[in-house]
């Protein structure tokens, strides 16, 4: 009776190795929530982007979680901090551009998005722009990201934002 067990563990493993022989590794097929998740996504990082324009600090602010968590590897300034303290830090950038005194704009693209109903692990990279007053863009910064994402109450949220390193515009004309 052991034998017969062991035997027939033997065949459906080869069988399920030989039906997945030809499927390539890195295809991915696109399922229905996929695509729903994606949108909604989507819409999520256009809200960030016009939450940063526009100024609106508390719209920037309802995009966290209250518990994440930024990490920073570029710059002088490594490590990680709470979204609380983040926001304090940033908060001056947008008063400044809701008044009129300095115009802000960052925007996404991405290499891997992967992730469920709830949840989302996005890859890309941003681009942030600066005008601070004087009439003249900063140049752009483009900077390597991931982000952690969770669904409540049928909004998602950012539950880690990880700025990992400098990139370059033509590592960012790649991606879509």
């Amino acid at each position: 009776m052991k034998n017969i067990r062991i035997v027939i563990t033997l065949m459906l493993t080869l069988s399920i190795t030989i039906s997945n022989a030809g499927t390539p590794k890195n295809d991915k097929i696109e399922t229905p929530n996929d695509s729903l998740r994606l949108a909604e996504l989507n819409d999520f990082w256009a809200e960030v982007s016009r939450t940063v324009s526009e100024g609106d600090f508390e719209g920037y602010k309802a995009t966290y979680h209250e518990d994440a968590v930024v990490v920073f590897t570029t710059g002088e300034n490594k490590g990680s901090v709470s979204i609380a303290k983040a926001l304090r830090n940033w908060e001056q950038d947008f008063i400044d551009t809701k008044s009129g005194k300095t115009r802000n704009s960052v925007e996404f693209r991405f290499s891997q998005r992967v992730g469920d109903e709830t949840t989302a692990h996005e890859t890309g990279i941003f681009a942030f722009q600066s005008n601070n007053g004087t009439g003249n863009d900063n140049p752009k910064q483009f900077v390597h990201f991931n982000a952690l994402l969770i669904k409540r109450a049928e909004a998602w949220l950012l539950v880690m934002e990880y700025q990992k390193s400098k990139a370059t515009e033509e590592e960012w004309n790649v991606l879509e």
